[in-house]
């Protein structure tokens, strides 16, 4: 079958690591299911596993791609939850520690088939077309949990992202829009920030580090080092910053002063639950929301989608269909 997959590993070239060809067909095990790819989403983490994170060289080739909607073997459109817990772990999969995302220790969605749990399939709502739908497993999902699950910021409020375009902070923005929230943004991009008020619903949108009128009940981070401080400054005393990556690097300047002294909550956030990714399929479908696509490709020219990812020309998701 035709896939896109990771054979070897260029930490400063992923893009020479990419490759689109022919791997096996995959054989499902008891208890999984095998699931006909239609459409699928291209996330940060297909390229950091091109780079060798999360990786080691006897896991490839690897199928890359962690999102997925389709249809199952009974002819079920589903969308795919992508968090593989251990099959004895009760609760939140996010927490199990033996827990890992499809494209690590089990094959990808970048194919024309993939095989997962039973339980990871969840039934597609018939408003969301496979292309929406697919946008939704990983980086909407991480928005709806840091949003909903994990801020503690009641509707009404005011909640920061730091960043514009990604597939979080896109999805971040319309979800806190639907539900009520004041959502203000920043980007160095004009265009961007100028998008997120008009298609988005943001409230504002300022360059990074600049001073806003009034601190935020919470901020949602996922840059990192760049904008690590500038949280830390926005948010009223009390206030909650979520992280859930740092792409702009690891290492910044905690400043536990500032911390304690307003007693501010730094809580970290995963992916979410597939008893969330249900939620959030159904806010979708009840709001009438549906996720913002960049650019959708065929898998065979998932180069081009990889190459705007990696120079950061995108606003919203990148959809492979097959």
């Amino acid at each position: 079958m035709f896939a896109a997959y990771v054979a070897r590993f260029d930490a400063g070239d992923p893009l020479a690591v990419l490759e689109l060809g022919e791997q096996p067909d995959p054989t499902p095990d008891e208890g999984w299911a095998t699931v006909t790819v239609k459409a699928t989403a291209l996330n940060h983490h297909d390229v950091w596993s091109l780079r060798g994170v999360g990786l080691a060289e006897k896991q490839l080739p690897m199928i890359l791609g962690c999102d997925a909607a389709g249809v199952d073997e009974d002819g079920n459109e589903v969308v795919v939850h992508a968090v593989i817990s251990d099959p004895d772990w009760t609760g939140d999969e996010t927490l199990d520690p033996r827990r890992s995302l499809l494209s690590e220790r089990f094959q990808g969605t970048f194919a024309k088939r993939v095989v997962v749990p039973r339980r990871n399939l969840v039934p597609k709502p018939a408003g969301l077309t496979f292309e929406q739908a697919a946008c939704l497993p990983t980086s909407w999902l991480t928005a709806y949990r840091m949003l909903f699950v994990q801020s503690g910021v009641q509707p009404g409020g005011t909640v920061l992202v730091q960043g514009a375009g990604g597939g979080v902070s896109t999805a971040l923005i319309a979800l806190g829009h639907a539900a009520g929230y004041r959502m203000w943004v920043t980007s160095r991009s004009e265009s961007k920030r100028e998008r997120a008020v008009a298609e988005l619903g943001a409230a504002a949108a300022f360059e990074p580090g600049a001073r806003l009128p009034e601190r935020v009940d919470a901020v949602m981070e996922t840059v990192g080092e760049a904008t690590w401080s500038h949280s830390l400054k926005a948010l009223r005393p009390g206030g909650t910053v979520v992280i859930s990556g740092a792409t702009s690097g690891l290492t910044a300047a905690t400043e536990l002063n500032r911390v304690f002294f307003l007693q501010l909550r730094v809580v970290g956030s995963t992916m979410g639950t597939k008893t969330e990714l249900r939620s959030l399929l159904s806010f979708c479908d009840q709001t009438g929301l549906r996720p913002l696509v960049d650019r959708t490709l065929p898998l065979t020219e998932a180069r081009a989608g990889f190459e705007a990812m990696i120079s950061g020309d995108l606003f919203g998701k990148v959809v492979f269909t097959l």
